[in-house]
């Protein structure tokens, strides 16, 4: 594990064009221990490595996703990874072995509860999901109405009328969700 975080440190520090002086000065740690780490010799706690992919304009994640073999069409459920947090309640995995060279994103979310009587601010992008609750009560906005859904519903819909989803209860709600164009594509959230 060390080696692979420090290769990938390495290998962004390089690829900005930055010394290990100035990665050193722009994270507040040695050069020694960043040269140690690059070549897997020491490990390091995790608010520093979030120093350094601050410094290197990285998500935190990203030291601990592994790179998929291109051609690889098969993702073990022991591989699967976070793709994102959003909003310290949304908790995005990834279920494709190569997301970012597909049309369509997979991926599991899990909802934090909420306060109910937190506002959800309801948004259109472009594209089309589609939802699968797995577990627990999701509250589902679509065009002001509110929509409640339980393990086994599904909701399909144009992701340009205004929407968004939220957990009121104070279980995980866990969904499979897949949407049109792929956000991890470059396409829109």
């Amino acid at each position: 594990m060390n080696k692979d975080i420090g290769q990938k440190v390495k290998e962004l520090r390089v690829n900005n064009r930055l010394t290990l002086k100035t990665l050193s000065e722009m994270t507040n740690l040695s050069t020694g221990f960043l040269s140690q780490l690059e070549r897997g010799l020491t490990a390091i706690a995790t608010d520093s490595l979030a120093t350094i992919a601050q410094a290197l304009d990285v998500e935190l994640a990203y030291f601990f996703v592994k790179p998929t073999v291109d051609g690889q069409y098969i993702l073990r459920s022991y591989e699967r990874d976070v793709l994102r947090i959003e909003s310290s309640r949304f908790i995005h995995y990834r279920l494709s072995s190569a997301p970012a060279d597909k049309t369509l994103l997979a991926r599991l979310v899990e909802l934090l509860p909420i306060n109910s009587q937190e506002t959800i601010s309801s948004y259109p992008h472009e594209g089309e999901e589609f939802v699968y609750v797995l577990e627990g009560t999701l509250t589902l906005f679509i065009n002001q109405e509110r929509f409640e859904l339980f393990p086994g519903d599904t909701a399909h819909y144009n992701s340009k009328i205004v929407h968004n989803w939220a957990n009121y209860t104070n279980k995980l709600v866990r969904l499979l969700v897949t949407s049109i164009p792929n956000p991890a594509a470059g396409g829109p959230a």
